[in-house]
């Protein structure tokens, strides 16, 4: 503090200019109706400029929340279109009231906090669990397409079996033709997954597109998988090595929506019953 004092002290003719400077510039404003509107113009506009800045840092930093709720409107969109499109090619017009039906699926909007790709079992962690309505072996799909299922739940967390991971598979066909398949990760390349299972005397093409089969009952029909890259069929083999390119980058999965089957218990009850064994 003394250094300070006397610092001002050896300086005192300055800082006495200075605020006559700053005493005749106030003078000169508040008498002359040019210069204090030029003034009151330019403080106004670096005010609205500091306003401007500060609301765009606070609707940066608000974005997580925004985008929470943007998620949340597009799975209950989702379930809407859902609702409609596929009780209309399945049933037909005449189930439209039926309720069961209609509200075969819901969807659970989460974000993503922990996510792997570079292992042969890659896992996804996401912010809802059984406090939310989550439990095992539920869908987990995104905007963009088909994620994995859930593996384990606590009060409000889960953990997802992704489908880059070696050990999941998921019923699929091609799109075009209708063919069935599965589709499995063969470990290497996050970007491809293989789909198998494609008989010979199919002809599947570069540019198809994958989607779920919603054989399972666990994924809704028509999700996309991706699109294929690669076709290979050698002479001794009955099925095709097909490369297929993921629709979700896994490296930048911010959001998903985990897809709760209202009528698997229904399904899964009935062929126990029918077959005496779990599917």
């Amino acid at each position: 503090m003394e250094r300070l004092f006397k610092f001002i002290y050896q300086y005192r003719a300055f800082f006495t200019f200075l605020l006559l400077q700053l005493f005749c510039v106030w003078m000169v404003v508040e008498n002359n109706q040019y210069q204090s509107t030029r003034y009151f113009n330019s403080s106004n506009q670096i005010a609205a400029s500091i306003i401007s800045t500060s609301q765009n840092i606070k609707e940066y930093f608000s974005l997580r929340d925004i985008n929470t709720i943007l998620a949340g409107e597009n799975a209950a969109l989702r379930k809407q279109l859902d609702e409609r499109t596929q009780l209309i090619e399945e049933y037909g017009l005449s189930q439209l009231k039926n309720a069961a039906i209609i509200n075969r699926f819901e969807y659970i909007s989460a974000n993503v906090i922990n996510n792997s790709t570079n292992q042969y079992k890659n896992f996804i962690t996401i912010n809802k669990g059984t406090a939310h309505g989550l439990a095992p072996g539920m869908a987990v799909i995104s905007q963009q397409g088909a994620i994995g299922k859930v593996k384990s739940v606590s009060d409000h967390h889960a953990v997802l079996i992704s489908l880059l991971n070696i050990d999941d598979h998921v019923s699929s066909k091609i799109k075009r033709t209708g063919h069935f398949g599965t589709v499995q990760w063969d470990g290497f390349d996050p970007r491809f997954i293989d789909l198998r299972y494609i008989p010979r005397h199919v002809s599947p093409q570069v540019g198809d597109t994958i989607v779920t089969s919603g054989y399972n009952a666990v994924f809704p029909e028509g999700i996309l998988i991706g699109v294929i890259k690669d076709v290979k069929l050698s002479e001794e083999s009955p099925f095709h090595q097909i490369k297929v390119e993921l629709a979700q980058d896994f490296s930048r999965l911010a959001f998903v929506e985990v897809v709760k089957s209202n009528l698997r218990a229904e399904q899964d009850s009935l062929e126990v019953l029918t077959k005496g064994i779990r599917k």
